[in-house]
């Protein structure tokens, strides 16, 4: 069962028997998580316990060590049910990062400063071996809005960027004036679901702000615009996604 690993920035392969074939040909998106569990040790024994049903294909110690779980050649079981830009299995499609930490159940404390430097060679890494564009390296957030919140708000997504890894504008200024929020409706609430579809997001274009809607903003938000992350649709929030949707490649 033992492999060897695909980056050099891994040190260590802890094989997990979690995982399968690849259904729907390479991955072309790299999904970043939080463990969100007290401990590193527990973590990477859930992601090994086949009882659990879950794994990932590479594993960030706080200390910066990486491990590799899972050949990325192959499908790891780290996303679960989603959704991004009309596609639904995002495991079939995607290399899925862990990083431990303890998420918002543990005070979401910040990412150690070694870990990040080693998240960023990891990344950079498997884009250069790959053809994931920008657009695709993405939060679990992103993909499971109405379930997920990892890796949170205050995950370094700038930091990333100024290393070339992931689509990044600079997040507009929070202001006062207009803003929609849960319970609205109506034509500009239909036209800002557009924007977050065009986007990636699993959006239905149905004209009301709901729960689910709210979901959608918020994963933004903890991604793309972190100093307020409420679920309200602000003048900030939609200029960043503006910005987003202006920048994707032609």
């Amino acid at each position: 069962m033992t492999f060897s690993p695909d980056s050099p920035v891994a040190t260590a392969v802890l094989p997990s028997e979690n995982r399968g074939e690849r259904i729907s040909g390479p991955a072309d998106m790299l999904i970043l998580h939080y463990t969100g569990m007290p401990t590193a040790d527990g973590a990477l024994a859930r992601l090994r316990d086949p009882a659990a049903e879950v794994s990932a294909h590479y594993l960030v110690f706080e200390d910066g060590r990486v491990a590799q779980l899972v050949p990325e050649a192959e499908r790891a079981w780290h996303a679960g049910r989603g959704f991004w830009a009309g596609l639904t299995d995002i495991n079939s499609r995607s290399i899925g990062i862990e990083i431990v930490h303890p998420g918002h159940d543990g005070g979401l404390p910040p990412y150690p400063t070694a870990q990040i430097e080693s998240v960023i060679l990891l990344c950079a890494d498997i884009l250069a071996r790959t053809r994931i564009p920008a657009a695709r390296v993405l939060a679990h957030s992103d993909v499971a809005p109405a379930r997920k919140e990892d890796p949170g708000e205050n995950f370094p997504w700038d930091r990333l960027a100024a290393a070339g890894i992931g689509h990044w504008v600079a997040p507009a200024p929070i202001r006062d004036g207009r803003f929609f929020a849960r319970g609205e409706a109506g034509e500009p609430i239909a036209a800002l679901q557009a924007m977050f579809a065009l986007y990636g997001y699993d959006q239905p274009v149905t004209g009301r702000f709901d729960e689910d809607m709210q979901a959608v903003v918020t994963a933004f938000q903890r991604h793309f615009r972190q100093a307020r992350v409420d679920g309200v649709a602000d003048s900030s929030t939609i200029t960043t996604l503006r910005d987003l949707i202006a920048a994707l490649p032609g």
